[in-house]
């Protein structure tokens, strides 16, 4: 079976003339078998577009706590059940592949491809009775608290 989190990232920069090219492109990188993995990053807002490194690290839930943004690709693997957690962030999703529902402290929505969601920093959690996994693409970005519960 092949790798569900394997994406081709095309990244845009500037080449040493400062014509823009592309300076990357290429697989996401896997640093780990967690089921999410980064396409970009940025460590502040706004974002600093300057030089062409590549800011890529492995995932970590530290990274929900930065000033800046996280473009990644996420997995809900098959027949998982729902963690229920909230985040300090704005999150938008997009699902991509599989199906997956996400489970609210007041009902649940069955998700598939082609389904936007964009969550709030409620309280929630993502369940996959399916047996096939699930995968999405997702941008964190910082935002202020709301509602109960403790955040992750």
């Amino acid at each position: 079976m092949s790798d569900p989190l394997a994406h081709r990232r095309v990244v845009t920069g500037l080449d040493p003339e400062g014509n823009s090219c592309v300076v990357i492109d290429g697989a996401i990188p896997r640093f780990n078998a967690m089921t999410a993995a980064l396409a970009w990053r940025t460590d502040s807002q706004p974002a600093d577009n300057a030089g062409n490194d590549d800011p890529v690290a492995p995932y970590a839930v530290e990274m929900l706590h930065t000033p800046g943004s996280n473009f990644a690709i996420c997995q809900f693997p098959a027949q998982t059940p729902a963690l229920m957690h909230a985040t300090d962030t704005i999150d938008y999703l997009v699902i991509l592949q599989g199906r997956v529902t996400l489970v609210l402290e007041q009902g649940e929505v069955d998700l598939r491809p082609g389904d936007f969601v964009v969550d709030r920093g409620v309280m929630h959690g993502w369940r996959n009775p399916h047996d096939e996994p699930c995968v999405a693409a997702v941008v964190n970005l910082p935002a202020h608290p709301v509602g109960k519960g403790r955040t992750i």
